[in-house]
């Protein structure tokens, strides 16, 4: 039985036989071990001084964007990340300056370490994160995990923190934004209410559905609560919900974008796959990412993977999934074009394509500890739940 979460986030299929373990996850940040792996092309020299500063960040208990945001506000140093890391696991991952004039010391506290490792020429991108690697710890397990040995059927979806987890509102939003309901996606932002949620956050977002309301929720708002500080403090002064999100960091107003686009990917595989479409060997006539991760046709190489098309206002129909698009848009009520927001062109989005299945790399299941590899933007959590197979994915640590 698919959990309601999933089905929320457009995940509507199980694709391993393996009857699932249960077990919880993240009991303990060293529970959830994340190291990133970074492309042999980059030559990063420890025997320079100049040019662009690289970092090795270890952190636990704080996510990377409140991790750079507190290394800024404390030496006053701006750095870039290649790839985001949630605060529930204790992670390493590679972080570079922005510009070649400050260099930090190495930095320590009670969530953070920062260890300068060397310089490069240009700035490191997210191009040169190739992928993660995990150590991941499971507890309260009912079945023997050596026995899973179906990591290479595995689709390629978007995992909870892409909506949300214990909150999956941000597809919410998106759709609401593309379908240019501002008003609502303001409403969803604030006060959209989740069975998961701590009861004083619940009653927060009670008063924050009530426009009325909005100064006296803007005097409880707690540190972690930015985007809702800010949509408070414009709606205040202005009462106009799409200047309200123009105010918001552009990566942000993009994320929410991004994320609906998420869960129509997440729709699409799962109704390719309930339809009976090969997704884990290509065909004739399939785009396919090769070796090198460029896109083509299909050549008969073993190499090459399934890409689906991300819907955006151009993106490719022709395809063998076009027909299982088009139902997803008409029910969704929305057509391609609504990607191209002349409100606000900066969140136009085109559309592209993604992996159909994981490529799950090195892995290993012994005991209690599950580790393996993944190409950057591939979820660990996708692994896991074929694996766990959990009634409820967000009480068993996801």
């Amino acid at each position: 039985m698919i959990p309601k979460i999933d089905e929320n986030i457009g995940i509507l299929v199980y694709t391993t036989r393996f009857e699932g373990s249960s077990g919880v996850i993240k009991n303990r940040f060293e529970d959830f071990v994340v190291s990133e792996i970074i492309s042999e092309r980059v030559r990063i020299s420890s025997s320079q001084n100049d040019g662009f500063a690289v970092y090795k960040l270890k952190k636990y208990g704080i996510d990377t964007t409140h991790a750079l945001e507190r290394i800024y506000r404390v030496h006053g140093a701006r750095l870039k990340a290649l790839g985001l890391k949630d605060a529930s696991a204790l992670t390493e991952q590679f972080v570079c300056s922005t510009g070649k004039n400050k260099i930090l010391s190495d930095v320590t506290d009670a969530k953070i370490s920062l260890t300068l490792i060397g310089f490069v020429s240009k700035p490191l991108s997210a191009k040169d994160m190739i992928g993660n690697r995990f150590t991941i710890k499971v507890t309260g397990l009912s079945a023997d995990i050596s026995a899973f040995n179906e990591y290479d059927r595995i689709l390629n979806f978007y995992g909870y923190q892409r909506f949300g987890s214990k909150r999956a509102v941000t597809h919410l939003v998106g759709k609401a934004l593309v379908q240019r309901r501002f008003s609502d996606a303001l409403s969803l932002a604030l006060s959209f209410i989740s069975e998961y949620d701590d009861e004083k956050n619940t009653a927060l977002r009670k008063i924050m559905s009530d426009p009325s309301k909005y100064a006296e929720a803007l005097q409880q708002i707690p540190p972690g609560m930015d985007i809702e500080k800010i949509l408070l403090q414009e709606m205040i002064a202005h009462q106009n919900p799409q200047k309200a999100f123009a105010r918001l960091p552009l990566s942000m107003r993009r994320f929410y974008v991004d994320a609906y686009q998420s869960y129509l990917f997440n729709l699409t595989l799962s109704s390719a796959y309930q339809s009976g479409e090969e997704l884990f060997e290509p065909q004739a006539g399939d785009v396919c990412y090769d070796k090198n991760s460029n896109l083509g046709r299909f050549e008969m190489d073993p190499n090459q993977k399934l890409a689906i098309p991300i819907i955006g206002y151009s993106y490719f129909k022709k395809t063998r999934f076009e027909s299982i698009l088009g139902r997803i848009l008409e029910n969704e009520e929305i057509s391609a074009k609504d990607f191209y927001f002349k409100e606000m062109q900066e969140l136009s989005s085109e559309g592209g394509f993604r992996s159909a299945c994981i490529k799950c790399a090195d892995f290993a299941a012994c005991a209690d500890t599950i580790k393996f590899m993944l190409p950057r933007g591939s979820y660990a959590t996708i692994v896991l739940r074929e694996i766990l197979k959990p009634k409820d994915p967000l009480l068993a640590g996801f």
